[in-house]
């Protein structure tokens, strides 16, 4: 009897103790519960916007199309901006964008702010902003400073050889065939013996220092005189170390030959036509003042077509039905070159011709 009382006693007991320690651990102050986050909602949204360039007389910005947007939100941890189709994340609340339609366009500028926990609130901003719709000046020389042409815009081609063309020159960059003087520069062919030529003139190029594709060009020149002078500005293709002549295309927007005095002529040149190609046509133009006044020599070159200008008025096109590259090498990047050669092997050089000079007052690009 004492054995059953003592077991049921000592049953009992650790059982008392089980509920206790499971009572202990499942207990605990209110600080130990477990609470779900709380949301953050992002207030106090200020977006401002920019428009560069505004003012009173262009209250939509100067043409560049940028705007400069900056925002500020209470707990906000990021910001989604929205410029048309255009999405931009930004997590200093600070995004420069330029719109590029050209011509004045209104828009809606929103932004987004979020919070850690996702939660957003948002604004927007109604604006118009102008873009140019004319070509910008992004090269040029005005050749305003006396002296030696612009070394960092021009370099020389030096030498005689006859050049591909039978030409009698000897090209040097010396002050005596080219310098700058009075706001222009003088390119000027000579009749004297130099290097074993009779005759010594300059050759400028911008090959490695600028080369460009596509855009308006416009040089205002004042040509040379005399039978056998052969001025030229005109371009050609920067890969010509690679792809070699006429593969690299060739863009004459000025030639003159002076036993021709009054005729002055643009032109192309493609490996499908090099030279007097049957059924091709160039635009040749009288000027009888070529030599005493100056003239705006100019090209509108774009992806498709080439089209020639003399003072703004258009001499002609050259825009192939069928674009390959037999026909068209004008899609890579060419640089200028300004020159006087002197004779060729299809013409003779007056034999009383002592000296003229080229006289240009600029050269631009436009794009």
């Amino acid at each position: 009897m004492r054995k059953r009382v003592s077991h049921i006693f000592g049953y009992s007991f650790k059982l008392l103790l089980i509920v206790l320690v499971f009572s202990c651990s499942s207990g605990g102050s209110d600080d130990d519960v477990v609470k779900p986050p709380q949301d953050i909602i992002p207030s106090n949204l200020v977006l401002n916007v920019e428009i560069v360039g505004a003012n009173m007389s262009n209250p939509n910005g100067d043409g560049s199309g940028n705007i400069i947007t900056n925002v500020s939100a209470t707990d906000a941890v990021r910001y989604v901006f929205k410029f048309g189709n255009d999405e931009v994340q930004s997590s200093s609340g600070n995004v420069n964008y330029t719109f590029s339609t050209q011509g004045n366009n209104n828009y809606v500028v929103s932004v987004f702010a979020y919070s850690s926990t996702g939660h957003s609130i948002s604004t927007f901003k109604n604006i118009t902003v102008y873009v140019n719709d004319e070509p910008q000046l992004v090269w040029f020389d005005e050749f305003d400073v006396d002296g030696a042409p612009n070394s960092s815009k021009w370099g020389f081609d030096i030498g005689a050889g006859g050049w591909g063309n039978g030409e009698s020159q000897y090209y040097t960059d010396r002050s005596e065939n080219v310098i700058v003087e009075n706001g222009l520069l003088k390119i000027t062919a000579k009749k004297e013996s130099y290097q074993g030529s009779d005759y010594t003139s300059t050759r400028m190029i911008s090959k490695d220092k600028y080369e460009f594709t596509y855009g308006k060009i416009e040089v205002k020149a004042k040509l040379p005189e005399g039978a056998g002078t052969w001025p030229a500005i005109w371009l050609l293709g920067a890969n010509i170390d690679t792809v070699g002549w006429p593969s690299c295309g060739e863009i004459d927007i000025m030639e003159h030959w002076g036993h021709n005095p009054t005729i002055v002529s643009s032109a192309t040149h493609t490996p499908s036509c090099s030279g007097g190609c049957p059924d091709t046509s160039v635009g040749e133009t009288t000027v009888s003042d070529y030599s005493t006044e100056f003239h705006v020599y100019g090209l509108e070159w774009t992806e498709n077509k080439l089209r020639f200008f003399l003072d703004d008025n258009f001499l002609y096109e050259y825009n192939p039905a069928v674009k390959d590259a037999s026909t068209w090498p004008f899609d890579n990047p060419h640089f200028f070159i300004l020159n006087i050669a002197m004779g060729g092997s299809w013409f003779s050089i007056d034999e009383n011709f002592s000296e003229s000079t080229m006289e240009i007052d600029y050269v631009r690009v436009y794009q």
